[in-house]
């Protein structure tokens, strides 16, 4: 069960990292409070997609739960293998939320180089929206209210720990390619997936 949340976690919590990165790689500053503003939003919303999960998987018979569970992971890892194309599309949008989604360094939005708190909500939603549906996914097939709250801590000590480490080494390893490492979510996600079918 720790094993199971802490990759679930971790495959969440990947665009956080990639996210610092490229912020560092682009010398821009994410203050303190800023991190904190990410780290508790990212995690609240993880923490209330389980808890609505729970909720739905208790009317769902146990069989129906294990196939929603499966499906999500599977197809939101996929979505995060094949990120790179869909990013892609998403940056010739308009909305800015979406923009930061595509690119998450676009976050700065004064251009100041350093992310404001307004600047950081944007950020953290835009990094939260593929946690929803782990959470939601999660939530229905495992009941356990002690899973819960080992996936909610396990994200509240990554974000804390992931980003600031992602700005650091992007400041250290400055590089015109951008780093894009959805696809070792994906892979994750897909694992756990196949986890939940043989085991």
């Amino acid at each position: 069960m720790v094993l199971e949340a802490f990759l679930l976690t971790l495959a969440v919590s990947i665009d956080v990292f990639a996210s610092g990165f490229a912020y560092g790689a682009n010398k821009i500053k994410i203050p303190f409070w800023s991190v904190i503003i990410i780290n508790l939003i990212g995690t609240s919303f993880i923490a209330l997609s389980l808890f609505f999960g729970s909720a739905i998987g208790r009317f769902i018979p146990p069989v129906a739960t294990m196939i929603i569970c499966v499906t999500v992971l599977i197809l939101l890892g996929l979505f995060k293998i094949f990120g790179g194309i869909i990013r892609k599309q998403l940056a010739k949008r308009k909305n800015t939320l979406l923009k930061v989604c595509a690119a998450p360094e676009d976050a700065d939005l004064d251009k100041s180089k350093v992310l404001s708190a307004k600047e950081a909500v944007l950020l953290a939603v835009a990094l939260s929206l593929d946690g929803l549906a782990v959470g939601v996914g999660a939530g229905i097939a495992n009941q356990n209210i002690i899973y819960y709250f080992i996936i909610i801590g396990f994200s509240l000590a990554m974000h804390l720990v992931l980003l600031p480490l992602g700005v650091l080494l992007g400041n250290r390893i400055v590089r015109k390619i951008k780093a894009n490492l959805s696809w070792v979510g994906g892979l994750v996600l897909i694992a756990i997936a196949i986890m939940k079918i043989f085991y």
